[in-house]
């Protein structure tokens, strides 16, 4: 996904990020995920930054509410009806906003996690 978008690229299960794919992998690999991801989570809902004006929610929880990146698309990936984790791609470039084709990416992506999840 980092290579076909050039954003950012983070995969969490319901606790903490388990893969990223181009960014800093130390900023948020293994970092636990924070209240603001886990309720868009739990809400299975998706969230997308919209025109750089909506303050990008924080990923992990070490973040103390910097704005650290400036437009995000999250997707749950939900499994047999549970939400399971999220894909997230991210951009720290002030002009980047997220379209409908970084929306799409990261939907197809959650629905493939998703899907190999199910029993």
């Amino acid at each position: 996904m980092a290579k076909t978008t050039g954003h950012i690229a983070c995969i969490t299960d319901k606790d903490t990020v388990i893969a990223v794919s181009g960014g800093s992998k130390k900023e948020f690999l293994e970092q636990d995920i924070s209240e603001e991801l886990e309720k868009v989570m739990d809400d299975k809902e998706r969230y997308t930054s919209k025109e750089n004006n909506d303050l990008a929610i924080p990923i992990t929880k070490n973040e103390n509410k910097e704005r650290r990146y400036n437009s995000q698309v999250v997707y749950p990936i939900i499994s047999d009806g549970d939400v399971i984790g999220s894909v997230i791609l991210l951009s720290k470039d002030n002009n980047t906003k997220m379209t409908e084709i970084e929306q799409k990416v990261a939907q197809s992506a959650a629905s493939f996690l998703g899907s190999q999840m199910e029993i």
